[in-house]
């Protein structure tokens, strides 16, 4: 245990019972939900960051417009500090005002597909005010967001990382009770391949809500280099690589680049949603020259945080890896079928 956990370990049983009374007021006053005129799909999961939401999210987001329906993701923009809220977040808006994951997936999805709001009531308003009206919205990060209403509600749980010790923050690193898994519609293992399936079976059974069990993966793609947008395709031997970044699950991230054939002498990692300054830029690559590396390498969402000041201090190519979703077919049918079935009729 981190020595900040240690001494927050008093507080354990306080945020514990704050949580629980807080689920029992939404569940005893269904009116202090909010409802809008969409059909609303919840992407969460019950511990801290590092499940994969951004690219779930962002593979649903891209499966269901192929198909007909055009979405809309609400995001709260964690650690965006704008003055207009919500707001709609565009490809050249900046990571610093929406926050890095909203920017991500705005390049990615294009103008109009992503609303930031502190309040996602707010924030789901102002996306059905535009023209054409989306068909539905997708809640970024939403299990705990109980005050806008969710017609289907999909809990991510890491393959790997599990529920780790079980317990609750700051001992652990749930913010919820495992019990709480039972509003869940359906479970999303991701890392599936390296889960132990059986015993998230189990786990499923006893907290869950009796709903299909998904299993996907993610790999790396592709690697983009950022300067000049040449794209490599796996096996990608470059040479060794100083691999970087600022997740909730870093090891993963290092782990899928030997899994794409992308080696590394060294890795950093930094808090997620870190913003990487142009010094710390600068002081990468003064290792990555010190260690014989060709280049360096880091994540989507850390790229959407790098600017001309920080490609001015780079001599060595870096890459950005371009994460896929692997296996989301069925997860995609199932959700297809609910929205066209109608489950969010009033």
């Amino acid at each position: 245990m981190s020595l900040l956990r240690w001494l927050a370990a008093p507080l354990a049983p306080l945020y514990a019972g704050v949580i629980r009374t807080r689920n029992r007021a939404f569940d005893r006053h269904p009116e202090r939900t909010a409802r809008v005129e969409a059909p609303v799909i919840s992407i969460g999961n019950l511990s801290t960051g590092g499940t994969g939401k951004t690219p779930l999210t962002l593979t649903l987001a891209e499966a269901l417009r192929a198909e007909g329906w055009p979405v809309v993701i609400l995001s709260r923009g964690y650690r965006g500090k704008r003055t207009v809220d919500p707001m709609d977040v565009e490809p050249g808006s900046s990571p610093g005002e929406a926050g890095d994951e909203p920017v991500l997936m705005a390049r990615r999805l294009g103008p109009g597909q992503v609303v930031v709001g502190r309040k996602r009531h707010a924030a789901a308003l102002r996306a059905l005010s535009r023209t054409p009206v989306p068909r539905a919205l997708l809640l970024d990060d939403g299990f705990q967001h109980r005050a806008l209403h969710r017609d289907l509600d999909l809990l991510l749980l890491d393959g790997v990382r599990l529920w780790g010790n079980g317990r609750m923050l700051p001992l652990g690193d749930l913010r919820e009770p495992m019990e709480s898994a039972s509003r869940a519609d359906a479970l999303v293992v991701t890392r599936g391949g390296r889960s132990d399936r059986a015993a998230v079976a189990a786990w499923w059974e006893k907290y869950g809500s009796g709903g299909p069990i998904f299993w996907v993966d993610f790999a790396i793609g592709a690697l983009r280099r950022l300067d000049t947008g040449e794209r490599l395709t796996p096996p990608l031997d470059l040479g060794p690589l100083l691999a970087f970044c600022a997740l909730g699950h870093p090891e993963a991230f290092y782990a899928d680049l030997l899994v794409a054939g992308a080696s590394w002498v060294e890795t950093r990692s930094y808090p997620d949603h870190h913003p990487i300054s142009p010094r710390e830029l600068e002081i990468l690559q003064q290792s990555a020259l010190r260690l014989g590396a060709r280049g360096l390498v880091c994540t989507e969402k850390d790229a959407v945080k790098l600017g001309a000041a920080h490609l001015q201090r780079l001599t060595l190519p870096l890459w950005v890896a371009e994460q896929t979703v692997l296996g989301a077919d069925p997860l995609v049918e199932f959700v297809r079928e609910r929205l066209e079935n109608g489950f969010c009729t009033r």
